[in-house]
């Protein structure tokens, strides 16, 4: 699988990143496999538009364009840096039903009645979602086709 952001393109985003540890105390070989990762994750959302191509191997690019949009490839690199952080989407998932949490005196509780939508996505960075979001439809609606 090709990701969407070459690995030295993706260096040259978190050359420009504040706080970009992760991802250059990584070794070649797993900055290559988050940016794969993370290019898997964002084809299994659904997005607007058409593949340019119907037979291309990725969601992107979409109707009339000819490359990946930035935006794109900017948010695979977050996703692969929050995976090299040690981000885990199942477990982020897992936790969103943990109301509440203690550790001796220490307690923490936490509202889940709006959960968020990108860790129900198994989008493990919000900055990623939100480059992601301009390509999907109205995630809060629900359409209907006349066949």
């Amino acid at each position: 699988m090709t990701p969407y952001i070459e690995r030295a393109d993706a260096t040259t985003y978190f050359s420009e990143r504040f706080n970009s540890g992760s991802w250059t105390s990584a070794d070649d070989d797993d900055q290559t496999a988050a940016l794969k990762t993370a290019t898997r994750y964002i084809d299994r959302l659904r997005f607007t538009g058409a593949k340019t191509v119907a037979t291309q191997e990725l969601q992107f690019p979409r109707d009339d364009d000819t490359t990946v949009p930035t935006d794109i490839q900017y948010a695979c690199c977050e996703i692969a840096y929050a995976l090299l952080d040690g981000i885990e989407p199942e477990l982020e998932y897992e936790n969103l039903n943990m109301v509440s949490q203690g550790y001796g005196n220490v307690r923490s509780t936490y509202d889940r009645t709006d959960k968020p939508l990108h860790i129900l996505a198994g989008i493990p960075s919000i900055v990623a979602w939100r480059y992601l979001l301009p390509y999907m439809p109205d995630l809060r609606s629900i359409s209907l086709d006349r066949v």
